[in-house]
């Protein structure tokens, strides 16, 4: 088997995603070579396999198919091993100058990018970004994959800026290479919408959300249904960027749609539907907290109509009439209907105290509390608000909160607490963000529950300089004080 065929499908991982690796890369001018991580000489002979009759290239194919296996069943440190010996028989075969070498890079920096080992993946999606480079060209749309590999643990290491150049530049090649109007941009387009809004810049990636827009507009012309999945995708967009506004228009274009093609009771309605009665729960950038309780009381209607068609179709899965209804019932929860809710929650318990399956379930969704609602909270606590340094190094925070939630879905007895503690501010606005919060309590027994001894923890970056400066605030103002 020849290894030039080997080439790993990774897909960019999007904001709550679970889907594999497959983000961007950089410009680095450093030897590709000078950036490999080593494999330490004892694990490679310890993991490799026993010398047999096969040819080094058949022992590569082998090993490769071992590799994906490994991917495919999660077992990520056994996948990193292999990653690392198909490296070394690569360039025993190809050289360390080779696209095979370059791939092979690739695929161990996925791995590493998984396993959370951020510093390393970055340092082998570079080095397959140099050899592509010095082998092919910098435009090359084979630079296209490990750029976006890059990008993601960038974005993982708390440096959006770097992700965005990174994702830009993949960007950049699809558009030399596919052109400016080509499809396959969306996705390195979402990652970098990610990247920006990270980086606190609602306004840029609102504008790349009107890009993705346009492409999928173009690309799907004539076909509505076709849209629809991307439409979905861009008012999950709209949501993080907190466009509320611009999120219910895109719940309603896909509900006119869906009504058009499918008719008004077709059951695909009750996801966009019950999505759009959520949106209600936010308030918009442009609007103010006066406008809220209407807002709330607006969103009955979707959610009771989404029930309503859920209702008329027998054929629906158990699984989804039970979320269904749970989600009219959380809005009463929300519009404090309490009775309403509890009414609710315990049908839905029943139908859900049945098999293992409808245990399962139930223990997921009533047996514990369900947020409601949450906004993003800030990723970084810098001071000054300048441009962070190519090379600057980023230290980790935690905000610490223990609380407890009623039984009518509200936050109580909030305590927090900041790692390092002179992060005061950080601490104030999570605990601002913990209170507003709105939960489905806990149902036992088909009734509503407090929930006590609940913790959140929220981690952010911060640098070492601008601790020093708060730490040197607080002992002034010690010092003043005595």
């Amino acid at each position: 088997m020849n290894f030039k065929v080997f080439i790993l499908a990774a897909t960019a991982i999007a904001t709550n995603s679970s889907a594999q690796v497959a983000p961007p890369g950089n410009d680095d001018d450093a030897s590709p070579l000078d950036q490999v991580v080593p494999v330490a000489e004892e694990e490679t002979a310890a993991a490799a396999p026993q010398e047999d009759d096969r040819t080094l290239e058949q022992r590569l194919g082998a090993e490769f198919d071992r590799y994906r296996q490994l991917i495919d069943d999660e077992a990520m440190d056994e996948a990193d091993a292999s990653a690392k010996r198909i490296v070394e028989m690569v360039i025993r075969l190809y050289g360390p100058q080779s696209l095979e070498a370059s791939k092979a890079l690739n695929n161990l920096a996925i791995v590493q990018s998984r396993n959370e080992q951020y510093d390393a993946a970055i340092q082998n999606f570079q080095a397959a970004v140099g050899i592509i480079e010095s082998v092919e060209d910098r435009l090359n749309e084979q630079l296209v994959n490990p750029l976006k590999g890059l990008g993601n643990a960038q974005l993982q290491k708390g440096r959006p800026d770097l992700a965005a150049a990174t994702f830009d530049r993949a960007k950049h090649i699809t558009h030399v290479n596919e052109g400016p109007h080509n499809i396959q941009q969306v996705e390195i387009l979402e990652a970098f919408a990610q990247a920006t809004l990270m980086a606190g810049d609602s306004k840029s990636a609102r504008q790349v959300l009107d890009r993705i827009h346009a492409l999928n507009v173009r690309h799907f012309a004539g076909d509505g249904l076709a849209l629809v999945p991307s439409l979905m995708r861009r008012a999950n967009w709209q949501h993080a960027a907190r466009y509320y506004n611009d999120e219910r228009a895109t719940y309603r274009r896909i509900i006119r749609i869906l009504e058009s093609e499918l008719g008004k009771e077709d059951p695909q309605l009750i996801l966009p539907l019950s999505k759009l009665g959520e949106s209600f729960y936010f308030i918009d950038m442009e609007q103010g907290e006066m406008q809220h309780h209407g807002l709330v009381a607006s969103g009955e209607t979707y959610f009771r109509r989404a029930a309503r068609i859920a209702e008329a179709t027998p054929d629906l899965h158990w699984s989804e009439f039970a979320r269904v209804q749970l989600a009219l019932a959380d809005h009463y929860t929300y519009a404090q209907a309490y009775n309403r809710a509890r009414s609710i929650y315990s049908d839905v318990w029943n139908l859900l105290s049945g098999d293992e399956e409808r245990l399962e379930m139930r223990k997921k969704l009533l047996e514990q509390p369900v947020a409601l609602t949450q906004d993003a909270l800030p990723k970084y606590a810098l001071n000054g608000g300048e441009r962070l340094a190519d090379n600057e190094e980023l230290l980790t925070g935690t905000v610490r909160v223990d609380y407890t939630v009623s039984e009518r879905g509200r936050v109580r007895n909030i305590r927090t607490e900041a790692i390092p503690p002179e992060f005061t501010e950080m601490q104030r606005m999570v605990h601002r963000e913990i209170r507003r919060r709105v939960f489905r309590p806990q149902i036992s027994d088909a009734k509503a529950r407090a929930s006590d001894n609940l913790v959140f923890e929220h981690q952010f970056f911060y640098r070492q300089s601008d601790l020093d400066e708060l730490t040197g605030q607080t002992q002034q103002t010690a010092d003043s004080s005595n």
